[in-house]
């Protein structure tokens, strides 16, 4: 991953109700959840979860996938994954360096 889309998925979620709504699919799972399930468990209202979640989705964070006229959103795990690799990579470098 590089720093430009490391700091575009830091900065989709550097809103509560972001966080929020990334978390409530991240406890969902792979299965995901529909709108409606998501605004039922985080209480945003629809248009504003719809921007939250159009913000998230293009940062790479989370996937929309259409079945039919049914959209199930779900957290992107193996984007979360390689966003918290980047910024964990270097960990302690420093230290090991000085050694």
């Amino acid at each position: 991953m590089d720093i430009v889309t490391a700091t575009q998925g830091f900065s989709a979620i550097g809103s509560e109700p972001r966080m929020e709504v990334l978390q409530t699919l991240v406890k969902a799972g792979e299965d995901g959840l529909l709108v409606g399930e998501i605004q039922q468990r985080t209480g945003i209202p629809a248009s504003t979860l719809a921007h939250h979640l159009k913000f998230l989705a293009s940062a790479g964070l989370v996937r929309a996938d259409k079945n039919g006229r049914t959209i199930t959103n779900r957290a992107n795990f193996e984007h979360l994954q390689a966003l918290a690799a980047f910024i964990l990579e270097e960990c302690c470098a420093d230290m090991e360096a000085s050694k």
